[in-house]
């Protein structure tokens, strides 16, 4: 047979990769692999860009053209879309009251202070019988506002605490005869309201707030009925652990309330139909779909957020394949519970809460129009014979089979950006695959909204490296607890702060939380995900059902490249006498690029068998 050189492309949710080979006879002859980002959803048309600068590198490589390529060969590309489903409110609802509870660099004073909030420049003009909360926009010198208070105070009037727009907390303190609470870097000073009684409390250093932060401590300022007790007890939360808070009360009404429910969603199955409250947490919606059979479809209540969501995900497929959006259909679903930023009605200087939420992620089910499309658009464009692979797990169990010391029968776990696959081959040659919703593109949506980041590319650094913290210029405590020391000092803005430590140097964290926090949010997010898949995939493939039926197993793929996840998996798979590891495919790639390389090799196994 003539030899043809064929490419193997493997379209993931987070990388398009590569593997050119020439292929006759015999072992096929692999010339050289390339990946790069995917760009668009997978398995939709925007993938061709990609392609198109993944196939240059590659080809540059092998020292070949375009031209001299023989075929095209792609995976069976499913997409894979993960989501938030808010849990229980898109606000926090606030009753009678704004309020701010932030740590600003420098609040002044400390203790707690009650009174009607005045602008500055209007403080001389109150009566002396009230106390005040005098509110100071960006536009006046703390010099000017020191001088003011000391004036007025001497002059008989009550001055309780301050709201400050600069960060002049500490100027201003220090220039008062008789010291009050002071909270400052308020960006939103302009929505302070004015002649409302207000609460002003500033925790000394390495404290937090107690009266605030306690619903029954803002009873007792406002003077408030049980009623509106319970109506004011998200604002008390709002404030727990930090180190100055404002709660201002104003008429009702003032303050729109706005609620969207977290909503339903009903798991229909080939044995039953189930509907649960996405309130009830992943857990007993994971549940649940254990006992409806194959997942057919998943629906979520209209008007609500889990509703906006699944709708939102189906139209947005929609418009990328061109079918109607009652034609995609879910086939796999991972549910986690996961704390979601919630931004606070009133708030006055862009405060969030943590609300419990539920983190989605969704395999789409869609016509095969959708990488067909993609096959046809990419032969037009290089003018060579394009055309789709078999079942992306099939295409990676040849491709891990090419590891040394491996043979038949085996398990692999593919764990990619979107998707978790799982397959097994057993003596005969015959292969039992499942193709999984959630992966590495999940855990980092669940880093993003634990910690509350607006980047997800620093999400990402943060799920893929491990933590510091630099502790002097020559110094840094690792996140085991081991002390680094460098001869080079560290560069000055990474000092006392939290650092992801990547190869090319310390990235500094632009967030409060501890070392010890972000670590924990970071390997949750893992275990979650993909312990909880790799069970879940494993049960599915596994003949009986039982994992202990199960000898040997290799992990593939990006996310089997991560410095924890591979560890997580081997010792949670050691309880069942399991043995694991990542693969090294052909001997040299590592867990990369199997599926690529099973996309050549089942070429090889058609010219054999034929």
């Amino acid at each position: 047979m003539e030899k043809e050189i064929i490419a193997g492309i493997d379209i993931g949710n987070s990388t398009t990769e590569i593997a050119i080979a020439k292929v006759g006879d015999r072992n096929p002859l692999f010339l050289s692999q390339h990946l790069v980002s995917t760009t668009g959803v997978k398995g939709t048309a925007e993938n061709i860009k990609g392609i198109v600068a993944c196939l240059d590198k590659v080809l540059e490589k092998a020292g070949i053209t375009v031209a001299d390529l023989s075929r095209i060969r792609l995976n069976d590309a499913v997409p894979v879309i993960g989501d938030l489903a808010m849990d229980l409110i898109s606000e926090t609802i606030i009753t009678e009251s704004s309020m701010i509870g932030h740590n600003p660099d420098t609040p002044g004073g400390g203790g707690l202070g009650v009174g009607e909030t005045v602008m500055i420049d209007e403080l001389p003009k109150q009566r002396r019988d009230k106390d005040l909360i005098v509110v100071v926009p960006e536009s006046f010198d703390y010099e000017w506002v020191a001088y003011m208070i000391n004036r007025c105070v001497k002059d008989g009037f009550s001055v309780k605490g301050a709201i400050i727009q600069k960060d002049d907390g500490v100027l201003v303190h220090n220039r008062l005869q008789e010291k009050i609470p002071i909270v400052d870097e308020v960006s939103f000073i302009e929505k302070v309201p004015l002649h409302k009684l207000a609460a002003v409390e500033v925790a000394l250093s390495g404290h937090v707030v107690r009266m605030l932060s306690n619903p029954y401590g803002l009873a007792t300022v406002f003077s408030l009925s049980p009623e509106e007790t319970r109506q004011i007890a998200p604002v008390a939360k709002s404030l727990v652990g930090v180190r100055s808070a404002v709660v201002i009360r104003t008429p009702q009404g003032e303050i729109v309330e706005r609620k969207i429910e977290a909503g339903n969603i009903t798991l229909v199955g080939d044995k039953d139909s189930v509907s649960i409250p996405i309130n009830d947490g992943a857990e007993r919606i994971m549940q649940a779909y254990e006992n409806i059979g194959d997942l057919i479809d998943v629906q979520g209540e209209m008007g609500t957020n889990v509703g906006g969501m699944l709708n939102g995900l189906r139209q947005d497929l929609a418009n990328m394949t061109g079918q109607y959006a009652s034609d995609i259909h879910i086939s796999d679903m991972l549910a986690v519970d996961a704390g979601i930023p919630t931004s606070i009605s009133g708030a006055m200087a862009g405060e969030i809460a943590m609300e419990q939420g539920v983190a989605l992620a969704s395999m789409v089910k869609t016509e095969k129009l959708s990488v067909h499309k993609v096959a046809d658009l990419l032969q037009q464009r290089l003018d060579v014979e394009v055309e789709v692979g078999g079942i992306e797990a099939e295409m990676a169990m040849r491709g891990a089979l090419t590891t040394p010391g491996t043979e038949q029968p085996l398990v692999i776990l593919d764990m990619g950006g979107g998707s978790t696959d799982a397959a097994v081959i057993n003596h005969k040659g015959q292969i039992t695959t499942t193709h999984l919703a959630g992966a590495g593109d999940m855990v980092t949506l669940i880093i993003k909204s634990e910690l509350a980041l607006e980047d997800i590319d620093l999400a990402e650094k943060i799920k893929k490296y491990p933590l510091g913290k630099v502790i002097s210029l020559f110094h840094m405590q690792l996140e085991d607890g081991t002390i680094s020391f460098t001869e080079t000092p560290y560069a000055p803005e990474t000092f006392g702060k939290v650092v992801i430590r990547e190869e090319s140097g310390l990235t500094p964290l632009p967030i409060r939380d501890s070392l010890e926090k972000i670590r924990h949010v970071r390997r949750e997010a893992k275990r979650k995900v993909f312990v909880t898949n790799a069970l879940r995939a494993l049960e599915k493939v596994s003949p009986t059902q039982n994992l202990r039926h199960l000898s040997f197993v290799v992990m593939l793929g990006g996310s089997a490249l991560d410095f924890e996840i591979p560890q997580m998996i081997t010792e949670e798979l050691s309880r069942f006498s399991i043995v694991a590891g990542f693969a090294n495919t052909r001997g040299t790639e590592g867990p990369r690029n199997a599926v690529a390389t099973g996309l050549i090799l089942s070429v090889t196994e058609e010219v054999t068998n034929g």
